[in-house]
């Protein structure tokens, strides 16, 4: 059996015992987004939703999920939460919302109201929300909490990055998709291993302790972050008396 099979079928298993009736997924333009919608809608013919959710976003991530979309026939939705968002940062700022005043805190506003409009779909549908983390990034804690990392299914969290890749082609995702420079779309230019400090194929190497060749300073900065993020990875802390 195929592994896309098997992810497939651990959608609609996990689905089904939820007592839900099909899958909701934000759709970035990205790989990580792609492969999860293509198992989704492989799981869930009749019942997958891909969510647009332009938010300040670059034109490009738009084209390519929408293609993605076209090319799988998958249903979609658009919800541009740009006014939503600069209304969240007039609030909580009390100014005008600019290009120059982004800092991470502001970034982390995009993906947490997405995980916002993921929930109402799902809600509103019975569906459940299926993120798109993987593990390279997980690993990291290169994901906001209770923003993309705000999901009831991870279906490719336990595949690094280049394992998603070599999915990707096997599902005949889009070349286009497939070579796009992975962004988290936090803002214009912005890039995942420009932003990590490390590309991809060294950050799995590292996880999978292949360290040879590769910079001990790297080394070392992906076990702190590691130690750092665990948090991110589990439910909140609880003291036990």
């Amino acid at each position: 059996m195929r592994l896309a099979d098997k992810i497939s079928s651990w959608i609609k298993d996990q689905t089904e015992k939820a007592g839900c009736r099909g899958c909701v997924i934000g759709l970035s333009g990205g790989i990580d987004s792609a492969v999860v919608a293509v198992l989704c809608k492989t799981a869930f013919p009749k019942s997958t939703l891909g969510l647009l959710m332009p938010c300040h976003s670059h034109k490009d991530d738009l084209k390519h999920a929408m293609d993605l979309a076209t090319a799988f026939n998958v249903e979609t939705q658009f919800v541009d939460l740009s006014l939503l968002f600069e209304s969240a940062y007039v609030t909580f700022e009390g100014r005008t919302f600019e290009e120059k005043n982004k800092n991470l805190a502001t970034a982390n506003l995009k993906p947490r109201l997405r995980m916002l409009t993921l929930y109402y779909f799902a809600n509103k549908m019975n569906y459940l929300v299926v993120g798109t983390g993987n593990r390279s990034e997980l690993m990291m804690g290169y994901f906001t909490k209770y923003g993309d990392g705000g999901v009831d299914l991870l279906p490719i969290a336990d595949l690094l990055k280049t394992e998603v890749r070599a999915l990707a082609k096997e599902l005949k995702i889009p070349e286009a998709i497939i070579k796009r420079a992975p962004s988290a779309g936090l803002w214009e230019g912005q890039t995942d291993e420009e932003e990590m400090g490390i590309t991809y194929d060294e950050l799995d190497n590292i996880l999978l302790g292949k360290t040879a060749g590769i910079a001990p300073q790297k080394v070392v900065m992906v076990q702190d972050r590691m130690k750092a993020s665990e948090h991110k990875r589990n439910l909140a802390g609880i003291f036990k008396k």
